[in-house]
């Protein structure tokens, strides 16, 4: 081999040596930040939702920083799931911003065919403290209710939550 391609042979082995050992990705199951998917118990101590004692939060955060919610509520009333932002406040906290849509029944019968109408929106603003070891976090939650033309209604809240990561 000429010797100016041995140097090359030799550049290229050390880039690539580099690059595998500068790597940040971590193995499957290994926890990073909050990206991934979580189960959360959410209590919340005053608004319309105090009374529920069994709510459940299932969390999908994404490397973007787009996130879902959805809950073990989301058929009663029937509401879609909530999306929304987060973004990381540094030192294992996060904020999160996310909106989900009520509904509300039809009025008699013959309005059953035209389904649940729409009946504002809640939003959710969440502030999460992960674990050292990445796999659990503690958060505070603030609902507030608006109605269908936007304006704040009662029945918002304060809450507090338990998660931990879904993984094999």
């Amino acid at each position: 081999m000429p010797r100016n391609g041995f140097a090359l042979s030799a550049i290229a082995l050390l880039m690539t040596a580099g690059c595998a050992g500068s790597r940040h990705d971590r193995g499957a199951g290994e926890p990073s930040g909050l990206v991934g998917a979580w189960r959360s118990t959410v209590q919340f101590q005053d608004g319309a939702f105090a009374q529920i004692k069994d709510l459940e939060f299932l969390y999908a955060f994404n490397a973007g920083g787009t996130m879902t919610e959805s809950s073990n509520y989301d058929s009663a009333p029937p509401v879609p799931p909530a999306y929304g932002v987060w973004r990381s406040l540094g030192s294992a906290r996060f904020e999160c911003v996310y909106i989900f849509y009520m509904t509300k029944p039809p009025e008699d019968a013959t309005q059953i065919a035209g389904g649940w109408a729409p009946a504002g929106r809640g939003e959710l603003v969440e502030r999460i403290e992960l674990a050292a070891d990445g796999r659990a976090f503690n958060s505070t939650l603030t609902l507030t209710l608006f109605d269908e033309a936007g304006a704040p209604v009662e029945g918002g809240g304060r809450a507090t939550g338990h998660a931990v990561r879904i993984g094999f």
